[in-house]
């Protein structure tokens, strides 16, 4: 085991295929038949049943099931399989209840003396983590750490001329991938001191190990019962993936309380549903009745910074 001592926890399946193999085979010695077959036999006590209706209960997919069906089968513990329904042979009846009346009492008691011998309730761990990975698997959450780690290396700084081309770049890039630019985009993305920076609004930079991979901008608004708007938001394509929209999304906000806002409006388009999920995400909900200067915005949200 010193192997796997030196490799730490990322061998977690190795270790628990190792303990699962011993265990397996100790208690298909006890039971005289495979243990693999346990939860298939005792799914089938009751009645006969379809491969469909056993891979629901068992959690496994239909094509382990059937592999399993097959042994048990070849076995003797299974009827003839008609119109599809599996069902227990006599003989596959008095094996299921010979380990569960018997057998079972047995092993329940031996696991019971390795709970008290050993520091930790493995048992009710295993039960415990089935819960949790069902609730968030292991994948999600290493892509979630992954995020995490990754966003250290984020560093978010305020606009200046050194960025004027990643902040056109960039939105032009997306825009042009999903719509096409308008006048507006011309006048805001070539003219940017003009027409956000001299009007009281300012613009925001992702830096990813140095290099502009993300943009965002607060729009300063006048007449309207918004202070800012949150727009052209843009993050590179290889880049995405390391919550980069979220991070410059919640710096823009505390930008906007920073500087006295009460209410930051934005609009966007309903085909994009990551980008709608990530405003909602930041605390913006959905506005009807807008009327928008840009012919793709068909979709408007609001932020609310007083609660």
């Amino acid at each position: 085991m010193d192997l796997y001592n030196k490799i730490g926890k990322i061998a977690i399946a190795n270790r628990m295929g190792l303990l699962t193999s011993h265990i397996t085979d100790d208690l298909s010695t006890i039971f005289n038949v495979s243990s693999r077959w346990l939860p298939v036999l005792v799914s089938l006590l009751d009645q006969g049943k379809l491969i469909t209706q056993i891979s629901t209960e068992t959690a496994q997919c239909e094509a382990d099931v059937a592999v399993l069906v097959d042994e048990i089968y070849k076995a003797g513990l299974l009827n003839e399989i008609t119109d599809g329904v599996i069902s227990l042979s006599e003989q596959g009846q008095k094996t299921t209840d010979a380990i569960l009346k018997d057998q079972a009492a047995d092993v329940e008691a031996a696991i019971d003396g390795l709970v008290a011998e050993s520091k930790h309730n493995l048992y009710e761990a295993l039960r415990e983590w089935q819960q949790l990975l069902d609730q968030k698997s292991l994948l999600k959450r290493v892509v979630e750490q992954k995020k995490q780690r990754e966003s250290k290396d984020v560093q978010i700084v305020d606009y200046t001329e050194q960025y004027k081309s990643a902040f056109r770049d960039l939105n032009v890039e997306w825009i042009s991938k999903y719509f096409v630019m308008e006048e507006n985009d011309y006048k805001s993305l070539d003219h940017a001191d003009e027409y956000i920076i001299a009007k009281g609004g300012r613009i925001l930079v992702a830096l990813l190990n140095g290099e502009p991979v993300g943009v965002c901008a607060l729009v300063k608004m006048f007449n309207s019962p918004y202070d800012y708007e949150m727009a052209k938001m843009a993050v590179s394509p290889k880049a995405q993936g390391k919550s980069i929209g979220f991070i410059l999304g919640k710096a823009i906000a505390n930008l906007a309380k920073e500087l006295g806002a009460s209410k930051v409006y934005l609009e966007t388009n309903t085909i994009l549903i990551p980008a709608i999920n990530l405003y909602k995400k930041l605390g913006f909900k959905e506005l009807v009745g807008v009327v928008s200067a840009y012919k793709r915005g068909n979709y408007h949200m609001e932020l609310d910074l007083t609660k």
